[in-house]
């Protein structure tokens, strides 16, 4: 724009030269109107310059709220984390007793006789006992049997009924009569004791 200016002004020295002037007065005085004019005339340019520029930017802002961002919408991403369930465990009493929960009907064998190994002379007479109690919650009703179940058979008769009712707790004595095998050995008899509640068995050595 300053080079505009020096251009202007030169052919105004120039346009006023080649006119007829009066005086030098004179002549100063139409030079300096016309340098008036080139700046007014330059200022004039210069506001439209900056009121153009400053309706762009006002175009590019506006351009710029309105349309919409073309960045493309990203997937979100979702992550997972896997919950470990926890447990307290329980206290451990290392002193305590299990105890397994007591049947309702069942027996134990508190005495037998003989014992277990006894040696026996091949072919003899000799008597079993076994002295039974009822450990269950419920009273036996009279009639159980006591019967012969696996083994050798030594014994007679094959089957003893308990005639009586027994409760808990209390006791019932089994006799039997046996013979011994002929045959040298170690034989076993065992018997049950219906329900079944337990097994009464002997084994003996048979010389």
């Amino acid at each position: 724009m300053r080079k505009n200016m020096m251009i202007l002004a030169s052919l105004l020295f120039l346009l006023a030269a080649c006119l007829p002037v009066q005086n030098q007065q004179e002549l100063d005085s139409r030079v300096n109107t016309a340098v008036a004019q080139t700046m007014e005339a330059n200022n004039q340019i210069a506001n439209a310059v900056a009121g153009t520029i400053a309706a762009q930017s006002a175009l590019f802002t506006l351009t710029a709220e309105v349309e919409p961002s073309m960045t493309p919408t990203e997937t979100p991403s979702i992550t997972f984390t896997p919950i470990t369930p926890t447990s307290t465990p329980l206290p451990i009493n290392p002193t305590a007793t299990y105890k397994p929960a007591q049947p309702l009907y069942a027996c134990n064998v508190v005495t037998q006789k003989p014992a277990n190994y006894t040696e026996i002379k091949s072919g003899s007479k000799f008597d079993i006992r076994w002295v039974i109690v009822n450990v269950g919650l419920r009273p036996w009703v009279a009639g159980v049997d006591v019967k012969f179940a696996s083994g050798t058979d030594m014994a007679n008769p094959k089957r003893v009924e308990i005639p009586k009712e027994i409760l808990p707790g209390y006791k019932y004595v089994i006799d039997l009569d046996a013979t011994a095998p002929k045959k040298k050995g170690t034989y076993s008899m065992t018997w049950v004791v219906d329900g079944p509640m337990c097994y009464p068995s002997i084994i003996i050595v048979v010389k």
